[in-house]
């Protein structure tokens, strides 16, 4: 693949010692991890990549590694298994240029090889931008909201699901709905959007503060917790974002 700028990508499973070294190294990096207990271990990469999980990275022409995502086999208290993805970092220089889209279809590949049809993650809810990506350019969907999922606090993710055998989206049409011109005035303060939807304007940067936080967290968790999903978010402006949360459909109407 090819960026605007003209560099050329290409992805692949990270295997050897130098490889998964080079990625624990950009993921402490970009997350700011200075403490050992948030570090990446190079041998439970290398377990992973042989044991039904994924290691996958994006690379310059040059081999630089410019992206990371590694994952493993879960399977819920339902007893519904996937693949979930842990995380997915992209070197802030190669940001916004596709990596990222590169790195979560290198990792589907993977995740389809190990005969595993969903994939699941997290993200932080405050991040509107990671909402879109995953929502609105991917085409997963919210599922859950879990309370300081790392058992600390400040730690509250969304849980998304993608599926990664779909023939056709059935959100698709949903997807594409315009929300209303909402301002800082509406934020986390859900907003009938009909056929029982839900919008939810929430503000477009992560730099909340602690009621903010509260508000709309309170909010999300409210909506995905109803029976619905979140399947869009999209920006009105530099200082608003907007979700947008459906009925979720059956696994046969899927």
């Amino acid at each position: 693949m090819h960026d605007a700028s003209g560099r050329r990508y290409h992805c692949a499973t990270l295997r050897s010692h130098p490889e998964l070294h080079a990625a624990a190294e950009l993921y402490a990096r970009v997350f700011g991890y200075d403490t050992p207990d948030l570090h990446l271990n190079t041998n439970l990469l290398s377990a992973l990549v042989r044991n039904g999980g994924s290691a996958v990275g994006v690379l310059t022409d040059d081999d630089e590694l410019v992206g990371f995502a590694y994952g493993f086999f879960g399977v819920d208290r339902a007893g519904d298994e996937f693949h979930y993805s842990q995380a997915a970092v992209v070197d802030p220089a190669h940001q916004g240029t596709g990596v990222g889209r590169l790195l979560k279809n290198a990792q589907r590949d993977v995740a389809r090889s190990w005969g595993q049809r969903r994939m699941r993650w997290t993200f932080d809810p405050s991040l509107a931008r990671n909402a879109h990506f995953n929502f609105s350019t991917l085409g997963a969907e919210g599922i859950d909201y879990e309370d300081d999922y790392y058992g600390r606090p400040g730690t509250d993710r969304i849980m998304v699901e993608w599926a990664l055998e779909r023939k056709s989206d059935p959100y698709a049409a949903e997807r594409t709905r315009q929300p209303p011109h909402f301002g800082p005035e509406n934020w986390g303060k859900p907003s009938p959007a009909g056929d029982d939807a839900v919008w939810l304007p929430v503000p477009a940067q992560p730099d909340w503060d602690a009621e903010m936080c509260e508000v709309v967290r309170a909010a999300l968790r409210a909506i995905v917790t109803d029976g619905r999903v979140l399947i869009a978010c999209t920006r009105i402006d530099d200082r608003t974002a907007a979700h947008l949360a459906v009925r979720r459909l059956d696994e046969e109407e899927e």
